[in-house]
């Protein structure tokens, strides 16, 4: 697995964006890449001025992560349970794994793929659920690019900002994405109680 992260780690210093999107959408069908050690040492790389734009970089990573979680969501739609039954081994998304997937999705709805983009491994997979579950496109790409967009923002800016202390915390890095998505729920709270409360002073 380190040698995986390492080869990763080389194709987006060495291909920069190009790399970066491959990395990410890889990442989001499955591969066992860790999109969430990606994102900071993308953010250092444009920090140390190996990538040129913070905004671009985030960008990027958005469109790939929307790019393999589409292809995930065709897969699952359209090659259905017995595919996984056959193939899933090899992204490490087997019938347990989807019959957990599934009752998470019966219990928080659509929002479930918002929450799944924080997950370490589940986010690289949950497509596929989503997919089989034939979940409305409309919601699945609503809730994957906001949770994508606040997941890459938030790693990247972090990666940015350590700069040359980046791999002394990398270790850390993957409780990041539960982080990140405590601060985004607590926001949308907040947001939703601030609604309400104006509505009822009108």
């Amino acid at each position: 697995m380190e040698h995986l992260h390492q080869a990763v780690v080389g194709l987006v210093d060495h291909y920069g964006y190009v790399g970066v999107f491959i990395a990410m959408a890889l990442g989001n069908i499955g591969a066992p890449i860790g999109t969430e050690l990606i994102m900071p040492l993308t953010g250092g790389l444009v920090g140390t001025g190996h990538l040129s734009n913070l905004a671009v970089a985030i960008a990027v990573a958005v469109a790939a992560e929307l790019t393999g979680q589409s292809a995930a969501y065709a897969i699952g739609r359209f090659g259905g349970v017995p595919i996984f039954e056959r193939w899933g081994k090899y992204v490490h998304f087997g019938h347990e794994q989807l019959q957990r997937i599934h009752g998470f999705f019966e219990r928080w709805g659509t929002f479930a793929i918002f929450v799944c983009r924080f997950l370490p491994v589940v986010r690289g997979v949950c497509g596929y659920a989503a997919g089989i579950a034939e979940m409305n496109l409309a919601h699945f790409y609503l809730w994957t690019f906001l949770g994508s967009l606040i997941f890459c923002s938030g790693l990247v800016v972090l990666g940015y900002q350590l700069g040359d202390h980046l791999n002394a915390i990398l270790p850390l890095i993957r409780r990041g994405g539960v982080l990140l998505l405590a601060v985004a729920i607590l926001g949308a709270a907040a947001a939703a109680l601030y609604a309400r409360r104006r509505r009822g002073a009108t």
